[in-house]
Parts: structure tokens; C-alpha cells; sequence
């Protein structure tokens, strides 16, 4: 259980006459970063394109990963003060986690392996997982620094606003779209060509499902650094599993495998664990 000097406001008070302009505040300010990476990588290829080196798209994200935990760090110092900011970052350091939460990170690589290996099994030996251990550091980077945004700012908005589970999915849907620029560039088939529509409609799957695991274990810990390690536990292990040889259409395939097994099991834990609105740690709801 976290100490509830330690603990992060899930569902925290807003004042009910902003009009949601704190949330409003914060979408325009992450999707401008994006539309102005898409003016400099460009749309994907169209049919009949076999699409263009992913370079740009490589410069950018970075730009785009800094700018959410910016705007997650700079706007909450705006609606709330220093005292908001500095309740923020004790979340990164609320760390002393039951063993299940600890246990709870290896979902994600579980769910990858299990995609793979299945269609391997019944499908094409191109599924073979990989084994890139550098990987992991993407990973790391992406969930660091995005989670001050999407978890630390924006989750706890939307959780009151439409509920946890819902605002957990409606966020995964907007932090799926927000990755359009860089979408080619992702995965190891990359560049998709005319196959990037359906590789990125089952890339937004598997992070909408990612999103609602994350909720679940921020809800269930109160520990930013726990979101933020779910979080750099799938992006780390895509690059880390992630299988080398697939085409751009089977890629499309165990991402969305991926998606639906991680959208399982996360929908389970929500169920079992009774996380409710309002509940801070594992069970707290029952």
C-alpha cells in the first residue's frame, strides 16, 4: 500500500467552472506538437506508394515525447500551482510497490511473446521473436517523459470527467492518433507502404489496451513511476521481441493480436481488482 502522504490523486477535485479548458489546454497543445511533426515528416503513402525512408519521423518524435511531459509539467503548475507540480513528481518517486504490482510489468512482454509465438505456430516462422536487449531503452525514454503528460495530467481529468475505465479508453484512442506523424516509422516492417492504414488501426488498438492497463495499475498503485514503466515494458519490448522479418501486413497482424490480448487481460484486472473511482490501492473498491 502507498503511504497516503506518497499517494497521487487519481481522481483529484477541478473546479467545475473551468469548462474543461485545463484538458482543452492540453490536446492542443500535444496535437499541435504533432501536426507540425506531420508538416515535417508528411502523410504516409498512399496506395501504390511503396512509402519513403522513416528519418524524419526519427528527428521528431523525440520533439513530440518532450512536448507531452511539458505541457503535462507546465499546465499543471499553471491550473495548480507549485504545490501541484511538486505532488506530481513524488509520484515518480512512489516506488515501494507490492510484489504483484512489480509482477504486473511483465504483462506486456508476456502478451508480445504469446502473439508471436502463436502465429509462428500457425501461421509463418517470419513471427519468430526477435532479441534486441537496446531495445528496452526506447522504451524507457518514451515512458518517462510521456506519462507526466498522458498520465500525471490529462488521465485523472478524463477519469472524473467520463469514469476510469472510459476516460482510460477514450485517452488511448487520442494517444494512438497523436503517434499519426511517426506511424511509418514504427515497427520493424517500417515503412508500411500501402499497408501503414492497417498496421496504424492496430497499433492504435494495442495502445488503447495498453492505456487501459495503465490506468489500472496507476488506479490500483497511485505511482506515476508504475504508469511510466508499464508504459517503457511495452514500447521496450516491441523493440526488444518484435520480429525482424515480417511483411508490413503481418506486422498489422500480431500488433493487433497483441492488442486484443492485452485489451483482455487489462478489461480482467479492472473487473477482479474492483479499482473504483475514487480507490488508490489494489482492492481498496471490494
Amino acid at each position: 500500500m502507498v503511504p497516503r502522504s506518497e499517494r497521487v490523486l487519481v481522481t483529484g477535485p477541478t473546479d467545475p467552472k473551468d469548462g474543461g479548458f485545463p484538458l482543452v489546454s492540453f490536446f492542443a497543445v500535444v496535437y499541435a506538437a504533432s501536426l507540425m511533426a506531420l508538416v515535417v515528416v508528411g502523410l504516409p503513402p498512399l496506395p501504390g506508394d511503396p512509402g519513403h525512408p522513416p528519418v524524419a519521423a526519427l528527428v521528431v518524435f523525440p520533439f513530440m515525447v518532450v512536448t507531452v511531459a511539458a505541457a503535462g509539467v507546465g499546465l499543471t503548475g499553471v491550473v495548480g500551482g507549485r504545490t501541484a507540480v511538486a505532488s506530481l513528481l513524488r509520484g515518480i518517486r512512489t516506488w515501494r510497490m507490492g510484489c504483484a504490482n512489480w509482477a504486473a510489468l511483465l504483462i506486456a512482454p508476456a502478451c508480445i511473446l504469446a502473439s508471436l509465438l502463436l502465429l509462428r505456430l500457425a501461421v509463418s516462422s517470419a513471427f519468430a521473436p526477435h532479441m534486441f536487449p537496446v531495445g528496452i531503452l526506447f522504451g524507457l525514454v518514451a515512458g518517462f517523459f510521456e506519462e507526466f503528460g498522458w498520465t500525471g495530467y490529462a488521465y485523472p481529468r478524463m477519469a472524473q470527467r467520463q469514469g476510469p475505465f472510459v476516460g482510460a479508453l477514450v485517452l488511448g484512442v487520442l494517444w494512438g492518433l497523436w503517434h499519426l506523424p511517426v506511424v511509418d516509422s514504427l515497427g520493424a516492417a517500417a515503412p508500411h507502404g500501402r499497408h501503414w492504414l492497417l498496421f496504424f488501426g492496430a497499433f492504435v488498438l494495442a495502445l488503447t489496451a495498453l492505456r487501459v492497463l495503465i490506468a489500472w495499475i496507476y488506479s490500483a498503485s497511485g505511482s506515476l513511476l508504475m504508469a511510466q514503466l508499464m508504459h517503457a515494458s511495452s514500447t521496450g519490448f516491441l523493440v526488444v521481441l518484435g520480429a525482424p522479418h515480417v511483411t508490413a501486413t503481418q506486422e498489422a497482424t500480431w500488433y493487433a493480436l497483441y492488442g486484443l490480448l492485452l485489451a483482455t487481460v487489462a478489461t480482467i484486472l479492472w473487473r477482479a481488482s474492483g479499482v473504483g473511482l475514487r480507490s488508490r490501492t489494489l482492492g481498496a473498491a471490494r
